[in-house]
């Protein structure tokens, strides 16, 4: 039953990739036929004019082309459209950085590439060629340069990035301890949450590493985590994405917690976390993070000095005549003089609250004790 679980949820970030694969076989299929059909059709109309040796040339290149053309389709890998853009980009402003600078050189070069032969006039060919030099070095240094910045630019053309619109503002890139804690399920239930949620291709990786573990512990919690973002997937109020992490910033860096960090920079998103080392890591790097024991702690109950409040001792506390009992939410209440009420529900009047990093703690005396 897990198994299928597993691999429900794995495939499912995955959903639109079968689809698009089928399309792409689709497209070289049509491309390849296409190709067949125009050198064939070359092939005849040469043998109608009577060229059946140039017609064989022509239709084993046409066919050869095509074969090439979509071996280095196959056989690329990584593709983006930001390479192609910059491509294009280099191409427009080689272009005309060329015409540009042609017209303030085209003057001098007339003066030096003349002619003799023909009156001492400017020698066309000769002008046509260093017009085509300069045009050409141009071209090379605009696309090598926009190839080298592509991912600071991500031109896309037309000098629009068209994307999937996203919900509210900085996407939610989640770790691998905030899916197996579970609460982000429950808060996305709630819908609160007004933006997408990114779960990262290595993160599922380490989560499916940890399901398989032969640790019983470590074994539970991975099924656990897979078990929340099959719901989290299920839920129509919340967006939930997987990200391949596929780029280029990412090449070098190997540990999944720095992998995070950056992938985060990139998206301009903010990292959900439990890990304090990994919340600690965030703020050096300048990352926005959100940990969800912090956002707990901040709404527990709030309780003021000199509020009554019910509770039940259930242990004794560390310091003598203490007694110890929690709030709904799991907030230790320790109330003075009340270890002889231990397993009695009892009135108590609030002295302090005490905040830590763990929580929050609520000191008090029953009532009718000094």
């Amino acid at each position: 039953m897990f198994s299928k679980i597993q691999d429900w949820v794995i495939r499912g970030f995955g959903a639109t990739a079968p689809s698009g694969k089928i399309l792409l076989l689709i497209l070289r299929g049509m491309f390849v036929a296409l190709v067949i059909s125009l050198a064939t059709g070359a092939l005849y109309w040469y043998d109608l004019n009577r060229m059946f040796g140039e017609g064989l040339l022509v239709f084993a290149f046409v066919l050869l082309t095509g074969i090439i053309i979509v071996s280095i389709d196959v056989l690329a890998k990584n593709k983006q459209i930001t390479t192609i853009s910059a491509i294009y980009f280099g191409l427009l402003m080689g272009f005309l950085l060329g015409t540009l600078l042609w017209m303030a050189l085209e003057p001098i070069f007339q003066i030096y590439l003349r002619d003799t032969t023909a009156g001492d006039r400017p020698d066309a060919d000769r002008l046509r060629f260093a017009r085509l030099f300069i045009t050409l070095i141009c071209c090379y240094i605009c696309v090598s340069t926009l190839i080298q910045t592509k991912d600071e630019f991500r031109f896309i053309i037309p000098y629009v990035e068209f994307s999937k619109k996203l919900k509210g503002t900085k996407p939610l890139v989640l770790d691998t301890s905030v899916i197996i804690d579970g609460r982000i399920a429950d808060i996305c239930d709630t819908g609160i949450i007004d933006t997408k949620l990114v779960i990262p291709r290595f993160v599922l990786q380490e989560l499916q590493g940890i399901a398989d573990s032969s640790d019983k512990i470590k074994r539970n919690r991975g099924r656990r985590g897979l078990d929340i973002l099959k719901r989290m997937q299920t839920n129509s109020k919340v967006e939930l994405q997987m990200h391949e992490g596929n780029i280029a910033e990412l090449r070098n860096v190997q540990k999944v917690d720095e992998r995070l960090v950056v992938l985060a920079k990139v998206l301009n998103g903010r990292v959900v976390t439990n890990d304090f080392n990994l919340n600690k890591i965030c703020q050096l790097q300048g990352v926005d993070v959100i940990n969800l024991n912090e956002l707990a702690n901040a709404l527990k109950v709030v309780a003021l000095p000199g509020e009554a409040l019910p509770i039940k001792i259930v242990k004794q506390g560390d310091q003598i005549g203490q007694g110890v009992g929690y709030l709904d939410d799991g907030t230790m209440v320790v109330v003075e003089q009340g270890r002889s009420a231990i397993g009695q529900e009892v009135n108590i009047t609030v002295t302090s609250v005490l905040q830590t990093p763990a929580g929050r703690m609520i000191f008090g005396k029953m009532d009718g004790r000094n």
